[in-house]
């Protein structure tokens, strides 16, 4: 009798285990859209979360316990302080507006210039800084050992215990459990077209019409790319008043072609992170769309169509940490 090899029956099972698609194993179905939903799941460790979330609140890792994370980013007013330039040690302005710390894990670099790849590496940004935190590793060690809990909390979530990258792992760990999934046009591009009203809808295709979509897309619909500030305009002639940290990326890479040349930020929760760019001048969403259509778009835009596009990103709020969905 012609019998088969056991080898090729194993494969065969293999493959009819995999393949198998059960009703509720099927993969969403999303609208074919350049603007992806934020993932709900989350598979983090919840004792770095949590440790991490202790530590992005607590003003002992400044040099003088005035300043936390959280002082520059509150979670309760969308992850920002809503100052132009957000304040450090003795109150000493920084040179550029704190973006968001929400969908941060979203993005593919981190700060205006991305000069972080990770959010490990940007810890030392603020921790280091002598405007910020004016820290340095060794006194955050020592002040972590001696304030009640965190030892015994880092040796139970690390192998090697307490230590400068476990506490920059617990800290971008919690950072990236902040996405807000679950905003109207995510439920939209799921399928839920009543989640948008037909002007929010209308404010959608303008903002593909207008070439928005080029720099603002992906699931942060927006930091994923570096953009110049400026392409079909001078922004900084007309503003006045050109600084250091205006020449982001060029700061980093002398060359010429990154001169003025930003991180895209996320529009995802842009109606709770005003002021807006990376210099803090706009107040209003309002202002910030107008002036990106002027110089980034070459267009001036007919009050309809701006109060579209308006109408749009206030859609993309999504359901931030602790509230209820």
């Amino acid at each position: 009798m012609n019998r088969r090899p056991r080898r090729w029956l194993a494969l065969a099972a293999l493959c009819a285990l995999l393949c198998a698609a059960p009703a509720n194993a099927e993969a969403p179905v999303f609208r074919d859209e350049p603007i992806r939903p934020v993932p709900a799941a989350s598979t983090l460790n919840a004792a770095k979360v949590a440790l991490g979330a202790r530590l992005f609140a607590d003003p002992l890792l400044s040099r003088d316990g005035s300043v936390s994370c959280a002082s520059c980013h509150p979670l309760a007013t969308g992850g920002t302080d809503h100052r132009p330039r957000s304040l450090g040690l003795n109150r000493a302005e920084g040179s550029v507006n704190a973006p968001t710390v929400l969908n941060s894990g979203l993005n593919f670099k981190q700060f205006w210039d991305g000069r972080a790849d990770t959010l490990e590496q940007q810890v030392d940004g603020p921790l280091l800084s002598p405007v910020e935190m004016g820290s340095s590793w060794d006194t955050v060690i020592a002040k972590l050992r001696r304030a009640p809990g965190y030892a015994k909390a880092f040796s139970q979530a690390y192998p090697d215990g307490l230590s400068p990258a476990a506490v920059r792992n617990a800290i971008a760990e919690f950072e990236r459990s902040l996405t807000t999934p679950n905003s109207r046009f995510d439920r939209y591009l799921r399928g839920e077209d009543a989640a948008l009203s037909a002007a929010e809808k209308s404010g959608y295709r303008k903002f593909k019409a207008y070439g928005c979509i080029s720099c603002h897309q992906g699931v942060n619909v927006g930091g994923n790319m570096f953009q110049r500030m400026g392409v079909m305009g001078d922004y900084f002639a007309d503003r006045g008043g050109v600084g250091k940290a205006d020449y982001g990326r060029y700061n980093l890479t002398g060359d010429e072609a990154d001169r003025f040349t930003f991180k895209v930020p996320s529009l995802r929760n842009v109606e709770l992170t005003a002021p807006y760019f990376h210099d803090g001048s706009a107040a209003s969403l309002e202002q910030a769309v107008g002036i990106m259509a002027k110089y980034q778009l070459g267009r001036s835009l007919p009050p309809q169509d701006l109060d579209e596009l308006v109408g749009f990103l206030k859609t993309l709020t999504g359901v931030r940490p602790g509230q209820a969905p």
